[in-house]
Order: C-alpha cells, then sequence, then structure tokens
C-alpha cells in the first residue's frame, strides 16, 4: 500500500469528527448543518491535499489537528460579512471602511428607533399622518440659513433628483473644469444624462469666465450649476466664476443657481488650521438657490444626501417620483437628527463627532497615544519584533481635502521571523481585522485613527502572530 493510501485511511470518519467535546460544545450557538458542512469540507480538502501531494497530509491527519480545522472554519462561516475593522491606516475617512464613524448619541438615537415603534410619519402634535423630513428639516434649516432642507440616501442621488426635478429635457451649464469624477465612476455629465438634463458644458479645463456662462445661456438654460472639486485641486494659471457672480447672472437673467459642495461642511476649518473648504451656509448666505452635500464626509453623520435651499425648489422635489425611490430609512434619520443637534454647540461637535475630532487631533496627543502603543508592543511581543515611532502624515479621504496632510506620529513595526506583507495578511484575518500600511518594509500603525481601547487589541494580535511564527 502506497504512502497516499495510508494517509487517506487515517483520515477520521465525519460522525467521529462530531462527537469530539469541542465540536459538540458548537452545538449551543451554531446551527448542526454548519458544523457538518465544516466537518464534510476539512476531510475533503485534506484528501484532496494528499491526492495531489502525499506529503500534504503528513501533520493534519491526526484527529485534533483536524477539528482545529473545523472549528476555524465554522468560526469563519458564522462570522458576519460586514464587521468592526480597527482602521490604523490614519485615513480618516476611509471609503473601502465606511467613511466616517457615528458619534455616541447618533449610535444610541439608531438603536432607540431600530429597538422600537417610531413616530417616522406621524405628527405627533395633530395624531395624523406626517412627513419623515420633518424631523430634521427645522435643524438643517436653523444651521444652514436656509429656507427648507430634505436628505436622500447620499449624495448622488441628491444630484440626480435636483437635475431631474429642475431640468429635466432642459439646459445645465457648467465650467468643463468641473466635471468631476468620484469613487464608482461616478461622473457629472453621465448621472446629468441620468436625470435628463442637457449638459452645456463651457470655458476650459483650468479657465472658466462668467462671460462664458452668461453666453452659453439660452431659452432651454434652466441652472446655472458649480461644482465643488473636492477630492482634487487644479493650480498654477487657472480662473473660475465665483458663487457671488453666478448669483448675481442667474438673478439677472432669472435662472436658478444650484451648488453641489461633495463633501458638507458646517465648521469654518481655517480657524483651526486646516485648508479652507466652502461651508453649507457660506453658499446659502451667497444666494445660492440650491445646495447639496453628503452628510458622511466632512459633515459626519450617516451616508446621505443633503438638500438645502429655497422652499419653493424643495417642494418640487419633494413631489418628484423618483424621492421615493431615493428617500431615506428611520435609521438615517435618527443618527442625522443627532448629528445635527451636536453642531448646535461647536465645541461639543468637535469633541465627540469622531470625524471632527480625528481630523482636529493635536500631534502631541496623537505622539502621547503612540508611545503607549509602543510600549505595550513591546511589553507583549517582546524580541519578535523591531518597533519606533515615526513621524509621518494622515490624510482625510473620502475625497475630501486632497492639500490637506495632517501632521501625526505613527507605531512602526518590523518583523524579524515572517515578513512584514505576511504580518499584514495575518492582522487583516484576525477575527477582529486590523488595517494597517506597509511602507519601506515595516508595517505602520498611525494612531490618528485609532480609538483607545484598539491599542491594547493590536498588542495582543501581534503577540499572537508573532508567537505562530
Amino acid at each position: 500500500m502506497n504512502n497516499k493510501q495510508t494517509l487517506l485511511r487515517k483520515l477520521p470518519a465525519i460522525n467521529i469528527i462530531l462527537e469530539q467535546d469541542r465540536i459538540k460544545q458548537l452545538d449551543s450557538h451554531c446551527p448542526h448543518v454548519l458544523i457538518s458542512e465544516a466537518a464534510s469540507e476539512t476531510v475533503q480538502g485534506i484528501r484532496e491535499a494528499i491526492l495531489t501531494d502525499e506529503n500534504a497530509g503528513d501533520k493534519i491527519t491526526d484527529l485534533d489537528s483536524i477539528v482545529d480545522i473545523v472549528i476555524e472554519k465554522v468560526r469563519q462561516k458564522t462570522a458576519p460579512n460586514l464587521r468592526k475593522v480597527i482602521n490604523a491606516t490614519g485615513i480618516v475617512l476611509h471609503t473601502n471602511l465606511g467613511r466616517a464613524v457615528l458619534a455616541k448619541s447618533a449610535v444610541k438615537a439608531i438603536n432607540d428607533v431600530a429597538a422600537n415603534y417610531s413616530n417616522l410619519e406621524l405628527d405627533l402634535t395633530t395624531g395624523q399622518r406626517g412627513t419623515r423630513y420633518s424631523h430634521i428639516e427645522e435643524l438643517l434649516c436653523r444651521l444652514t440659513g436656509a429656507e427648507a432642507g430634505m436628505v436622500v440616501n447620499n449624495n448622488a442621488a441628491a444630484v440626480l433628483l435636483v437635475l431631474n426635478t429642475l431640468a429635466k429635457n432642459k439646459e445645465v451649464v457648467v465650467s468643463r473644469g468641473q466635471l468631476v469624477e468620484i469613487g464608482g465612476s461616478f461622473r457629472i455629465p453621465e448621472v446629468m444624462s441620468q436625470s435628463g438634463a442637457v449638459l452645456a458644458e463651457v470655458g476650459t479645463t483650468n479657465k472658466t469666465y462668467l462671460r462664458d456662462y452668461e453666453s452659453a445661456i439660452t431659452g432651454d438654460t434652466a441652472l446655472l450649476l458649480k461644482v465643488h472639486t473636492s477630492n482634487y485641486k487644479v493650480i498654477g494659471f487657472t480662473a473660475e466664476a465665483s458663487v457671488e457672480e453666478l448669483v448675481s447672472l442667474g438673478t439677472k437673467r432669472g435662472i436658478a443657481v444650484y451648488e453641489d459642495l461633495g463633501s458638507g461642511v458646517l465648521v469654518q476649518f481655517t480657524k483651526y488650521g486646516i485648508p479652507h473648504e466652502p461651508t453649507v451656509s457660506e453658499s446659502i448666505k451667497a444666494g445660492v438657490d440650491i445646495v447639496t452635500c453628503s452628510g458622511d464626509k466632512l459633515f459626519g453623520g450617516p451616508q446621505a444626501g443633503i438638500i438645502v435651499g429655497r422652499k419653493n425648489i424643495i417642494d418640487k422635489i419633494k413631489q418628484n417620483q423618483l424621492t421615493r425611490a431615493l428617500r431615506v430609512d428611520k435609521f438615517t434619520l435618527a443618527a442625522m437628527e443627532a448629528t445635527l443637534r451636536l453642531y448646535f454647540d461647536e465645541e461639543a461637535a468637535l469633541a465627540e463627532i469622531p470625524t471632527l475630532r480625528m481630523i482636529m487631533m493635536k500631534p502631541e496627543e496623537i505622539k502621547s497615544r503612540a508611545e503607549n502603543l509602543l510600549n505595550l508592543i513591546r511589553e507583549k511581543a517582546g524580541a519578535g519584533v523591531e518597533t519606533e515611532i515615526i513621524a509621518g502624515f494622515s490624510q482625510v479621504g473620502g475625497g475630501a481635502l486632497p492639500e490637506a496632510d495632517l501632521p501625526t506620529f505613527l507605531v512602526s513595526v518590523k518583523p524579524l521571523s515572517i515578513s512584514v506583507n505576511k504580518l499584514e495578511q495575518r492582522f487583516r484575518e484576525m477575527e477582529l481585522p486590523v488595517l494597517a500600511r506597509i511602507q519601506k518594509d515595516r508595517l505602520l500603525f498611525d494612531l490618528r485613527t485609532l480609538f483607545d481601547k484598539d491599542s491594547e487589541i493590536i498588542a495582543i494580535n501581534l503577540q499572537q502572530i508573532i508567537e505562530m511564527g
């Protein structure tokens, strides 16, 4: 009998695996069908490995090792696909990691409406049917100075809805230098086409003057559109018409002015040493008729598209049949309301909205937190790694503030027994995944985007990875 047959005969039957005490313990919290499936997949996988390479089965035909594999497979099968991760990349609004982390009050608001009935579309004063937008409209108006407001499920939806409502089969004049593309290949020309509006692009990539807009106006012009290029900057030999100039032109010609700000901002960043980003209230004060922005970028709230502006325009948008298809649910409304309420006290907003707190975090605070992580790593990982603190830069991310390099401190880890790529992979595959960045053959942990509890988790995980070898 050859070695492959010997190894195959050593493989335990499925029922023997399922009778092991460690496997039986899984029955209390896992569906038995998944456990049985994991056992079958494990045995089949080992069988195929033996048939392919007889040496592959030398160390994995004993029962205890097979049970270990089955338990890990069960864990993988029962783990949620969408789950919590630790963000050590230093990118505050990391699109792949869910962008803005919500304030505690927003999380509580979601929990309250999720676990109970709510007055989503009930006016508690009259006892009659109400509108879901009423829960946030007054707050939006007070914070921005707009006459009316509403939210839809993201800013792409907001742009689509505004254009479809105000400019279907009509022309929209926009600068060629503002025909932006954001993540997921969302492009202004394409969304304009989907909305039914007709693009009338003017000027050049780097220079567009007010006279370019004026000369493009025809009897079919419905909107003058200004798009904030929030994810890139054109510098050097440039020119663009200001919001005030467009408003003046729109007033003179009886044409509405629409501004898409991309990343919504309610705080003057320049006060805190951050590059200027136009605020929603600045646009409204300048006389813009309708403004849209994202709720989950610099706004620091849930994914949403915020629409504010003149009441007669907002009323038209609310009546558009697309509005129902693009409307937000009770969870988004609850989180948005809680986030908006924080902005009435700017100090509270900066302290409690994680996005703002991370962006405004001082280098000395980050360095202190880096020193704490370094000490934890040295205590737990010992001589298995080389570590140091280095200076660097964080990014805002999410297509916002591309020029803002935020000074930070990072803990650098160089493993001695495995490659840095393997270390990064193992951190990513942990039960609580940790995402960091590789640079110059070292794994870097940026403390700007870590919460206090994350440091100990990283140190413990690193200890386990190093011990695995």
